[in-house]
């Protein structure tokens, strides 16, 4: 009787204990979001880019004759900024309301000058004027566009337990502080745009064409997102009615 009961005991023991399994593997023990387990993690951490203006006053003293030395040297400084990163023409804007005009006209030639000594071609330069109603002594402004690459905002590590180990999967904090040392490394943020705006010209001159890897009928729509966020296809995945 022993001999029999001891194998029916261990083979119970053994069921409840995948039971136990099952149990656990029916439940993910994880405090990460679903959405946060979608894509890779470049897509989570996406280093966006924005443009902006630089912007340089100088102002026009009703009794000076020429630019100051300090002024020449902010001029020569904001030329070089926007000879490392800048884009479109250099903007050189004549104020049209002045106690001094003549000294606003000799300005902008200075300025001009500055740039070229600075290695800006006469063609980079636009000029314009401004204040003409303003009523009032204004500055020449010098101005030109520029790009910045802003990083993910990162989760703080305090907010993450790094005791849990209940789970393997990735934590939010993963890939996000790699991100954020790479978009400080970008020399120039505009090639991230000059990118996709290449690649939807080749595109829209029929250049580059993306080939029809799967079709579907319109009662698998999610199976296509699913295949889509996989990132494993190569081609266009169309649905049809």
């Amino acid at each position: 009787m022993t001999s029999i009961l001891k194998p029916a005991a261990s083979i119970l023991a053994a069921g409840f204990g995948l039971s136990a399994l099952a149990g656990c593997a029916s439940v993910a023990p994880t405090a990460v979001p679903k959405s946060y387990l979608e894509g890779t993690i470049l897509d989570r951490n996406e280093i966006r880019v924005e443009k902006r203006t630089e912007f340089l006053e100088v102002a026009i003293h009703p009794e000076a004759s020429e630019l100051s030395g300090a002024d020449k040297a902010k001029i020569a400084d904001f030329v070089t900024a926007y000879r490392d990163h800048g884009h479109g023409p250099l903007i050189m804007s004549l104020p049209a309301s002045s106690t001094n005009p003549q000294m606003a006209v000799a300005a902008v030639a200075e300025a001009r000058a500055i740039a070229y000594e600075n290695g800006v071609q006469y063609d980079e330069i636009a000029g314009g004027n401004h204040g003409a109603r303003s009523g009032r002594t204004e500055p020449m402004i010098l101005a030109f566009q520029t790009y910045d690459a802003i990083a993910p905002d990162c989760p703080s590590m305090a907010t993450v337990d790094f005791s849990n180990v209940s789970s393997n999967n990735e934590l939010p904090t993963l890939g996000c502080a790699v991100r954020a040392n790479q978009a400080a490394m970008i020399a120039d943020p505009a090639d991230l745009q000059r990118a996709s705006a290449a690649c939807f010209e080749l595109l829209a001159s029929g250049a580059m064409r993306i080939g029809i890897q799967q079709v579907l009928p319109l009662r698998d729509a999610a199976k296509a997102h699913e295949l889509l966020e996989s990132r494993q296809t190569q081609g266009a995945i169309l649905l049809r009615p």
